[in-house]
């Protein structure tokens, strides 16, 4: 426990020194202005579907015996739709939960996935600073490059789709919605984060006994950095943090396994 409080009390220290501060403003400013874009282009899609909408009724009475049906036909044009919706105080509900609710989480889940990809173009120049000022004597013996990292990216990322189509059933169930929500991101989240540092920091080989050796330890501090994510816009600020903590962690277990294969 002494050992992980130190590990993250280092971390802190690291993250607010004025380099790595500068390396979070470029995540911060690069994820911003993907998620403006992707506001603009869902909002016009969304104004685009919700141009025409035709809305039909049918009402049958009987009179004297004779049945009499009334049919009432309408076309709804864009802003007359959300009008239409609006001026009931069921559907108003309604439509604005699901606006804050689905709008809320697909910004939460897309800051999240486009995050973690760009930070991943930092993590070296990152690492490299952790390693100058903590760990000169753990080389650097990572056989990062660009090939494996998009193989990884365009591999997780389809794993991650689905698993979301795969746990539609489940997104209707309370409680466990919230897990099937949240695990595919997870999955990716924790795929990238360790691959990026792991490819930079060690050699295959010992990233494999770390994985088995320290395999629980990993997936806690990836699920509890995961949580933090999880509230909005800590993933802007966090993400360098994550690289450094997480960091931290694989130097500390490369120059145990390299201290025990000299000794």
């Amino acid at each position: 426990m002494s050992r992980e409080i130190d590990i993250l009390l280092l971390s802190l220290k690291d993250f607010f020194t004025f380099k790595m501060l500068k390396f979070a403003i470029l995540p911060i400013i690069i994820t911003l202005f993907i998620m403006y874009l992707l506001f603009f282009i869902g909002a016009g899609i969304g104004l685009e579907h919700l141009g025409s909408m035709e809305v039909q009724s049918t009402q049958t009475t009987i009179e004297n015996g004779i049945p009499h049906t009334e049919s009432f036909s309408a076309q709804l044009e864009g802003s007359a739709i959300i009008q239409f919706l609006m001026s009931y105080a069921i559907t108003s509900w309604i439509a604005t939960f699901l606006v804050y609710a689905i709008g809320g989480f697909l910004v939460i889940y897309a800051s999240i996935f486009i995050a973690v990809i760009i930070i991943g173009f930092l993590t070296p120049y990152i690492l490299k600073e952790v390693q100058i000022r903590h760990y000169k004597d753990v080389e650097m013996l990572g056989d990062s490059n660009i090939i494996s990292g998009l193989f990884l990216l365009f591999k997780s990322t389809i794993i991650m789709l689905l698993l979301f189509i795969l746990f539609i059933p489940f997104y209707f169930i309370p409680l466990i919605n919230i897990i099937a929500f949240n695990l595919p991101l997870y999955y990716f989240f924790h795929k990238m984060m360790t691959f990026d540092i792991a490819s930079n920091i060690c050699t295959n080989e010992e990233d494999k006994k770390i994985r088995f050796f320290s395999k629980t330890s990993l997936r806690v501090k990836t699920f509890i950095l995961y949580l933090i994510s999880l509230v909005p816009f800590a993933i802007f600020f966090g993400a360098i943090f994550y690289v450094i903590y997480l960091g931290h962690t694989y130097f500390a277990e490369v120059k145990k396994l390299r201290f025990s294969y000299n000794s």
